[in-house]
Order: structure tokens, then C-alpha cells, then sequence
């Protein structure tokens, strides 16, 4: 392991009042954007190019052991997380999680709890993986779109080949060896048009009691412009042809989820999932709005009034704001030169977490579903309300119908609950 030298940065957060504790979570890119999946819809594939990494990245030992010993400085309460992501995190090896789990020993203060997770499309998982994860605790997200004809559609292998049967593979190994997993379904245009055989696929096949739905918005020009950050004048107006898929010109690749399919999606599946699954299977969408609508705190970044607690961290030690806006404007300093828990609460980043809630349009602000929603992600603000002011999320039509639904049910949801 590197030796520690008085050199490294050093934390100067201040000291926070009895009963209160710094929190921040990193989604580290180990491997940066290498993956061994082509899907054309990864948000993540272009970074390579648009942040000037070599091909064959790959985070050293001295920068891993720089980001855990600050992240474990800087998270003052009693857990602390750690996840895995790309690109396809796997590519670096077993022998590069030995070595994370070691230092994470090394560093922890007593008593510190420390979790692992590892998103992963689950190609290299074998039995010396699952062994890995078993016996440290991981707990796995594995990607999956669907039964296989929803899947093999936009989650292609580097060399244009189906990848569902080796998916699936992964699934039976880690229900075999009873480690812990989610199934993460990327809600693209497609999969949107299914929202029953998915969720039974998933909830019953896959065989897994934890599942994420993930809207799959993308501008035309991700790979290169920064999220959200279109002029007000070329934002297109809520429901307008320029707002939805498959418009010559609209503003979001053929790919992306159309909202009112979206909408659509989330009340079948709801309907299904209340119906049949209350209490057994965790839908991370449905979990959060029950929370929520029961006065508790939101459970996904997505659905709070506040972002800016997850920050992402590339191989090279440069961290930024999130995971969605790995972009130059959106860099915070380098983990070598600076703290990480001192990125974590920078101006810049307070600034950052702050305008989700600061920027919201007059139209969010009036809407009965506001505290469900907070807006959604900032990354998918991209319309102008029905007045024209810019800002709107481009789910939001899905949305109200969607958050609407769960205002209906609630009534009967809080009995069944005993509220």
C-alpha cells in the first residue's frame, strides 16, 4: 500500500454542533468510461473524449487510498457508502477490490460502519466475483432492461452481440449465493411501451425483490453540452412536438422516454406492484412518493428539494458535482490537491445542490404535486412551462400523472400502512 505522508490534503471542515454530522456519497468511475457494452444510450461512453482520457484508464492505488481515507475523514457519522460505477467497473479486476476493502480497514475510525456498492452490466461475474462480494457484503445493481428482445436492443457488447444469457447468468449466481442485488431497468422508449412484462420480468425472473427505474432523458447533443443547460429560447414549450421522441426536431435523442409513456409506465406498474407486491418487492420510484406522501424525507436525490450529496469521482482524482454532469464546467478540483470532504462543501457545490430548488419555475411552485416531485433531477429540465418561462423538467406531464395516482391511493395505502 502507498505510505501516508503529511503532503496529502488535509480536511478543514469545521466542526459541526453535537448531534449533526457532514454526509456526502461519491460514485467513483474507477475505470472511467471503459465498459465492455456499447449501449448508445449510456450517458457515460462519450467522456473519454470530452474529458481527454486515455483509453485504457485506470485509477492507482495512491489516488484510491487518497479517496478513501478523505471520504472516511469527511463522513463524521456512523456509516459511510462507497459505490462502484463506469463505464463497467468490473474491468478492473478482482485484485483492485482486495485492495479497496484492505484500505478501508486501514482507514476506518472504530466503530465507523462501511458499506460497498457495485453497479455492474454483470458480463464478468463468475464464481471468484460472487465469492468477493459475498464475503465483504457488497451490495450489487445490475443492469438489465427487460425480458431479452427489450434488452439486447440497446445493450449491445463491444462487438455488436447479444448480452442478455450472460446477464441472466450473473442474476442465478448471485441469487445462488444469496449476495444482495437490484435490478436497474433504464426506462427508455421502448421499455416504456411495456410496463407490465418488465416489471413482471424483472420481479419474477430476475428474481430479485429490489428493482430501480431510471428515466433515460437525453438531449441530442449529451455527449458533449452539459444537461440542462439549453437558452430559454430553444426550449421547447410543455407539450410540443419538439418536446417528445421522434420529432425531426426535437430536443431528445429517438431513444429517450416519451413523458406521457412515462406517465403511463409508472400508474400500470404501480397498480401492478400495489396489487400484488406491497411489502415484497422495493421499487425505489414507489418506496420514495409512499415516504414522501406519509411526511417523511424523499429516499432518491431525484424526488428531494435539495441535490449536491453525491458527487462522482473520476480514475484520474477529478471530482464533480454528480454523477450527471460530469462536464469541464462541472468540476470541482482534484482529490491530490484539495480535500474531498472541502469539494464536497465547497461554495461551488453548496451553489450546485442549492439551484435545484432555486431555479424551479412558477409552474412547479403552484403544482399539488410539488412536494413529491421538487422538480425531479435537474439534468431533465429542458422545456418552458405553458407561460414560457424556461426550466420545466421534461417529465412533467408524466409525472402529474403519475404523482397524481399516488395522491388517489394514499387514502387506502395509509390503512393499509395503519397511518
Amino acid at each position: 500500500m502507498p505510505p501516508e505522508t503529511h503532503s496529502l490534503p488535509r480536511c478543514h471542515l469545521p466542526p459541526l454542533p453535537q448531534g449533526r454530522a457532514y454526509r456526502f456519497h461519491t460514485m467513483v468511475k474507477p475505470a472511467g468510461a471503459r465498459c465492455n457494452l456499447d449501449c448508445p444510450y449510456c450517458f457515460y461512453l462519450h467522456k473519454t473524449e470530452l474529458l481527454g482520457h486515455e483509453a485504457h484508464a485506470r485509477m492507482d492505488e495512491a489516488l484510491l487510498a487518497q479517496h478513501i481515507r478523505q471520504t472516511l475523514e469527511a463522513n463524521t457519522g456512523d456509516s459511510v457508502v462507497f459505490s462502484w460505477q463506469g463505464g463497467e467497473p468490473t474491468l478492473m479486476g478482482l485484485p483492485f477490490y482486495e485492495t479497496v476493502v484492505a484500505l478501508q480497514r486501514r482507514h476506518a475510525r472504530p466503530g465507523q460502519r462501511i458499506e460497498n456498492d457495485l453497479q455492474t452490466n454483470g458480463l464478468l461475474l463468475d464464481a471468484s466475483w460472487v465469492t468477493l462480494l459475498k464475503r465483504e457484503g457488497f451490495h450489487v445493481g445490475l443492469s438489465i432492461d427487460g425480458p431479452r428482445e427489450l434488452h439486447d436492443r440497446y445493450r449491445p457488447t463491444k462487438g455488436g452481440t447479444p448480452s442478455f444469457d450472460k446477464v441472466m447468468r450473473a442474476a442465478r449466481l448471485l441469487r445462488e449465493a444469496e449476495v444482495p442485488f437490484a435490478a436497474l431497468c433504464v426506462v427508455n422508449r421502448d421499455v416504456a411501451r411495456a410496463p407490465r412484462e418488465v416489471y413482471r420480468f424483472l420481479a419474477d425472473e430476475v428474481g430479485t425483490w429490489r428493482i430501480q427505474f431510471t428515466p433515460c432523458v437525453e438531449t441530442r447533443g449529451f455527449a458533449q453540452q452539459a444537461p440542462a443547460r439549453l437558452p430559454a429560447a430553444q426550449q421547447p414549450l410543455l407539450g410540443s412536438e419538439r418536446a417528445r421522441p421522434g420529432h425531426s426536431l426535437s430536443i431528445v435523442t429517438d431513444w429517450s422516454v416519451d413523458p406521457e409513456d412515462y406517465g403511463r409506465f409508472l400508474c400500470e406498474v404501480w397498480d401492478e406492484w400495489l396489487a400484488q407486491d406491497f411489502g415484497r418487492v422495493h421499487v425505489n420510484v414507489f418506496e420514495t412518493a409512499v415516504a414522501q406522501s406519509l411526511g417523511l424525507p424523499a429516499q432518491m436525490c431525484t424526488s428531494g428539494p435539495f441535490c449536491g450529496k453525491a458527487l462522482a469521482l473520476e480514475h484520474d482524482g477529478s471530482l464533480y458535482s454528480c454523477d450527471h454532469f460530469v462536464y469541464p464546467e462541472y468540476r470541482l478540483g482534484h482529490i491530490a490537491e484539495q480535500h474531498e470532504g472541502d469539494l464536497a462543501f465547497s461554495a461551488q457545490q453548496v451553489a450546485f445542490g442549492l439551484a435545484k430548488s432555486d431555479t424551479l419555475p412558477g409552474h412547479c411552485r403552484r403544482c399539488p404535486q410539488l412536494k413529491l416531485c421538487w422538480g425531479e433531477c435537474p439534468k431533465n429540465r429542458l422545456l418552458r412551462t405553458p407561460d414560457g418561462e424556461p426550466g420545466l423538467n421534461y417529465l412533467c406531464s408524466g409525472l402529474q400523472r403519475f404523482y397524481a395516482q399516488v395522491q388517489t391511493d394514499m387514502p387506502a395505502l395509509r390503512r393499509r400502512l395503519g397511518r
